[in-house]
């Protein structure tokens, strides 16, 4: 009891000289809240839970790999990767066969 913590999540998509913005054409869907009661499972385990829903979405639409990046953070989103508790970039692959 008690153990419970909250991580707040986003997925940023490169726009150019613009920097970052939010990932897709619904960003909602990836921009959220994940609440763990495992000390386990931390910051790095959301991004694992949030990465795993992106693959899987670019698998069955079959858009392959997209450059973005996940955010996390502990209780509230932040301004960006520089205050997060973890984050990690995607990039597609270009040697790809």
């Amino acid at each position: 009891m008690g153990t419970e913590k909250g991580w707040v999540y986003r997925v940023d998509e490169p726009h150019g000289s613009q920097g970052w913005r939010l990932y897709g054409g619904h960003p909602e869907q990836w921009r959220g809240t994940v609440i763990t009661d495992d000390p386990k499972e931390a910051a790095e385990y959301v991004a694992t839970l949030v990465v795993t829903d992106l693959v899987t979405e670019w698998e069955v639409r079959g858009t392959g790999q997209r450059h973005v990046r996940v955010i996390v953070w502990e209780d509230k989103e932040g301004d960006g990767p520089e205050d997060a508790a973890f984050t990690v970039e995607i990039q597609p692959d270009i040697d790809a066969d």
